[in-house]
């Protein structure tokens, strides 16, 4: 299994899902959750889905493509490292907070939890797999975060480091116990302090980390 083939062009990259794909999906990640990627066929999939094998491989010429476009429709659909807003609304803890507290969400989502059980699960037998998805979650949900914090390090906002190591200790600063429990599904769902605490606790690690020097730390 090639890397390209592993993660080609989805239909997720090209236009919002319609309804029979959300379908799909549906059906795709509950599969590949309870049975593992190599267990499951695309017949398994258009049967629970409640589509024809036709229809299936219309929107998707592979199980590949289709691990891949539950991961791409993840990734873009949470945003989770990206800067939308303009940085003059917010200041640099603020959106620090906002950033933190949009990944942990993804973090948590069931379907990242279950694309990422899948992942972990079938890599000894698809280091393809583990390596290209580990290669397009670090290009779709760091790239902005390391390009955003080189630009606070060149203002002086921040001290000066390898911004793509920052925007990696970053979000490592999140993969709590919190995320842990989720992942093995110990205890009830994190509650809303839980996440807030955590959020608040990575984002004041962090500020305290890349300090500038000599500067104080913000309020």
């Amino acid at each position: 299994m090639s890397q390209a083939k592993v993660f080609p062009e989805t239909v997720s990259d090209r236009a919002d899902p319609t309804p029979k794909q959300r379908d799909i999906a549906e059906a795709a990640t509950r599969l590949f959750m309870a049975q593992g990627y190599a267990s499951v066929s695309m017949d398994a999939i258009a049967r629970a889905a409640g589509v024809s094998k036709a229809t299936l491989y219309a929107y998707f010429a592979s199980k590949d493509q289709l691990f891949a476009n539950l991961v791409g429709t993840a990734c873009s659909r949470s945003g989770a490292h990206s800067v939308p807003f303009a940085e003059e609304q917010l200041d640099l803890r603020d959106t620090l907070t906002a950033l933190a507290d949009r990944a942990l969400r993804f973090m948590l989502e069931p379907q990242s939890l279950a694309i990422y059980r899948v992942v972990i699960a079938e890599c000894p037998r698809f280091p393809e797999l583990g390596r290209a998805f580990f290669e397009r979650i670090s290009e779709s949900s760091r790239q902005n975060l390391a390009s955003w914090l080189k630009k606070q390090m060149e203002e002086g906002k921040l001290r000066r480091r390898d911004p793509v190591i920052a925007a990696q200790q970053f979000t490592g600063l999140l993969r709590t116990q919190l995320h842990m429990r989720a992942l093995l599904g110990v205890d009830p769902p994190p509650s809303e302090d839980e996440i807030k605490v955590t959020v608040g606790e990575a984002v004041e690690t962090f500020l305290r980390a890349y300090a500038p020097e000599g500067a104080p730390l913000a309020a």
